[in-house]
C-alpha cells in the first residue's frame, strides 16, 4: 500500500472513534488504523475491544494497516496496544502492516515479539511422535550412561590419588564428613534398625508359634539383619539422609559458582569435594550396618522375650548358632558397596545440578532416587553372586 492509496478518501469507509485513533475500511479487505497526537499513559488509551469489534464487524478483513505519520509523543503504552493489536491479528490470521512506525516502537516489538516466538518454541510440539519420543529417550539414556560412566572413572581416579597421597583436599573436611555420615546418623539408625527387627520377629512369631518352633526366631531375625536387611536398611536410610545431603551441598556450591572457582584455581572437584564424601561413606558404612545388625538382633530379642517366654541366654546361644563368619562378611560387603553407590549418587547429582533453587531441589530428589533404586539393584545382584558361589 502506497502513501497516495491511504490519503485517498474515496476508496475508504471512515470512522473516528477519536482524535487520537481513527478507523478506515476498504471494499478489497483492508483496515487501516490511524495513531495520531500523543499516546500516553496518563493521558489514557483506546482500548483493544475497539480493534476487536473492528475485526468482528467486518469479517472479510484479511490485512491491517498501521498508519503512525501523525504520531507526536509517545511512550509504553502504545508499544503495548500495538503488541495487543498484533497478537489479535495473529490470532485472528489477519497480516500486519505497518507506515510510519518510529524506529524505537519498531524495537520494542521487536523485542516483545521476539520473546513470544521463543516461548512458542519452547512449548512441547503436540504432534511429537511415539518414534520421536524412544528416540529422544534413548539418545538422552546413552547420554546420561556417558555421562555417569566418566564420573565414576574420574572419582576412582581420585580415590586412587588418596590411597597413594596425592589427592588434594582438606583433612578438617574429612573429619567432620566422617562425623556428618556416622556419628550423626546413629539415632535414625538406631530407630529403624530396632523397629525392622521387632517386624521380623513378630511376624515370624505367629507362624512359627503355630509349629512349637518359637526358638528359630533368632534364626530369622540374626541371618536376615546381619546377612541382608540391616545392610540394605542402613543403606536406605544413608541415602535419604547423607546422599540429598551432598547432592544439596554440591549443587548448592554450582548455583554460587564455587566449583567454577575451584576449577579456576587448579583444584580438582573431584579429588576437593567428591573424594572425601565417598572415602567418609566407605569408612562409615560399614560400621553403621554392624550396629543395625545388633539394634535389630536386639528387637528381635525384645519380642521373643515378651510373646514366646523364651529368655534371654537362649535367644543369645540360638543366634551365635544361627549366624555364621559369612553372613557377617556378606554384610559388609553390602555396607561398603552401598557406601560407595550413595557417596556416588548424591555427588553425581549434585555436579550435575544446574543454576538455579529449583535445579538443587531437582539434585536432591534424584540423589535419593538413584541412590536407593542402584542399592536395590547391587542387593539383587550380591544375592545372584552368593548363591552361585554357594555362600
Amino acid at each position: 500500500m502506497n502513501k497516495n492509496a491511504l490519503n485517498d478518501n474515496s476508496t475508504w469507509n471512515s470512522e473516528h472513534i477519536s482524535q487520537r485513533l481513527t478507523f478506515a475500511r476498504s471494499a478489497d479487505g483492508i483496515l487501516l488504523i490511524r495513531c495520531a497526537g500523543n499516546w500516553q499513559i496518563r493521558l489514557g488509551l483506546p482500548s483493544i475491544e475497539t480493534v476487536q469489534y473492528q475485526i468482528d464487524s467486518h469479517p472479510r478483513i484479511q490485512r491491517l494497516v498501521l498508519d503512525m505519520r501523525d504520531l507526536k509523543q509517545w511512550d509504553s503504552g502504545l508499544v503495548s496496544f500495538l503488541l495487543k493489536v498484533i497478537r489479535l491479528c495473529k490470532r485472528q490470521k489477519i497480516r500486519v502492516q505497518t507506515t510510519g512506525m518510529p524506529e524505537g516502537i519498531h524495537r520494542l516489538l521487536k523485542l516483545a515479539l521476539a520473546a513470544d516466538q521463543k516461548e512458542y518454541t519452547n512449548s512441547k510440539s503436540p504432534e511429537e511422535t511415539m518414534l520421536s519420543r524412544i528416540g529422544t529417550g534413548t539418545i538422552n539414556f546413552f547420554g546420561s550412561a556417558a555421562d555417569i560412566l566418566a564420573f565414576v572413572g574420574e572419582a576412582s581416579l581420585a580415590f586412587l590419588k588418596f590411597i597413594t597421597g596425592r589427592a588434594r583436599f582438606r583433612r578438617s573436611d574429612l573429619i567432620l564428613l566422617v562425623q556428618e555420615t556416622g556419628v550423626d546418623a546413629l539415632p535414625i539408625v538406631s530407630l529403624i534398625s530396632l523397629l525392622v527387627g521387632l517386624i521380623l520377629a513378630f511376624v515370624g512369631a505367629i507362624q512359627l508359634k503355630m509349629f512349637g518352633a518359637q526358638i528359630y526366631v533368632a534364626n530369622l531375625v540374626g541371618i536376615s539383619m546381619v546377612r541382608v536387611m540391616g545392610a540394605v536398611m542402613t543403606g536406605i536410610i544413608v541415602a535419604g539422609r547423607t546422599g540429598a545431603a551432598f547432592a544439596a551441598q554440591l549443587g548448592t556450591m554450582q548455583v554460587n559458582e564455587e566449583i567454577d572457582a575451584l576449577s579456576t584455581l587448579g583444584i580438582s572437584p573431584m579429588e576437593f569435594l567428591v573424594m572425601p564424601r565417598m572415602v567418609a561413606l566407605v569408612l562409615m558404612m560399614p560400621l553403621l550396618c554392624l550396629y543395625a545388625d545388633l539394634v535389630g538382633i536386639l528387637g528381635g530379642m525384645i519380642v521373643a522375650v515378651g510373646m514366646l517366654d523364651l529368655n534371654i541366654l537362649e535367644y543369645y546361644n540360638q543366634t551365635k548358632l544361627a549366624v555364621s563368619l559369612n553372613d557377617f562378611w556378606i554384610g559388609l560387603v553390602h555396607g561398603v558397596v552401598f557406601g560407595v553407590l550413595v557417596a556416588l549418587s548424591g555427588c553425581l547429582r549434585g555436579i550435575q545440578c544446574g543454576r538455579s533453587a529449583q535445579a538443587v531441589g531437582y539434585a536432591t530428589t534424584s540423589a535419593v532416587v538413584t541412590g536407593i533404586v542402584s542399592i536395590i539393584v547391587a542387593t539383587a545382584i550380591i544375592t545372584v553372586i552368593c548363591n552361585e558361589l554357594g555362600i
